[in-house]
């Protein structure tokens, strides 16, 4: 690619980064974009990615098969677990995404997706800026490819070197 020319990448293309507990196709990366990184993420029935917040990273979602529960606000109480009832001080609720929807998430916003039927969901995910989450979601199938529960503390620090406070535990069946 040149200055001149874009990136085009045809259905089924990209690296694709793999495990039982999720499945992540590279399609524009930090090479090819100074603005985000774009991933098709497949979401499992039972996949919990836990609620989170980032302080520099910005992120889009597009559901394009699928449903997910979805939590994009600040809650009252943050509390260490089941995002899925928490409720902001407007009133904001947790929502159930259906292909279509689309969900942005500015930095310091609380957010969480989880795939509550028995139906795999996927997903278009960008963030901002580049390449942090394509390093991120390396690493991170690398600790939830050893089978097993998830490893928290492995999970928690590998968040932590990317800007990402973890407020309550990714799960996955």
């Amino acid at each position: 690619m040149t200055e001149t020319e874009g990136l085009y990448v045809p259905p089924g293309h990209g690296r694709v980064v793999e495990t039982p507990a999720q499945r992540v196709t590279f399609k524009v990366t930090g090479t090819h974009s100074r603005m985000a990184s774009t991933f098709e993420v497949d979401v499992p029935p039972g996949f919990d990615v836990g609620a989170h917040v980032h302080t520099r990273s910005e992120e889009l979602f597009y559901v394009l098969e699928g449903e997910l529960d979805v939590l994009a606000f600040e809650p009252r109480v943050r509390t260490p677990d089941n995002w899925q009832k928490w409720e902001s001080v407007s009133g904001s609720r947790v929502v159930r995404a259906t292909p279509g929807t689309v969900i942005v998430v500015p930095p310091g916003c609380p957010h969480a997706f989880a795939n509550p039927t028995d139906a795999p969901a996927k997903m278009f995910f960008q963030a901002a800026p580049p390449p942090d989450h394509e390093r991120y979601f390396e690493e991170l199938l690398e600790i939830l490819g050893n089978g097993g529960p998830p490893d928290q503390e492995a999970i928690e620090a590998l968040r932590a070197k990317y800007d990402i406070e973890q407020l309550t535990p990714l799960r996955h069946r």
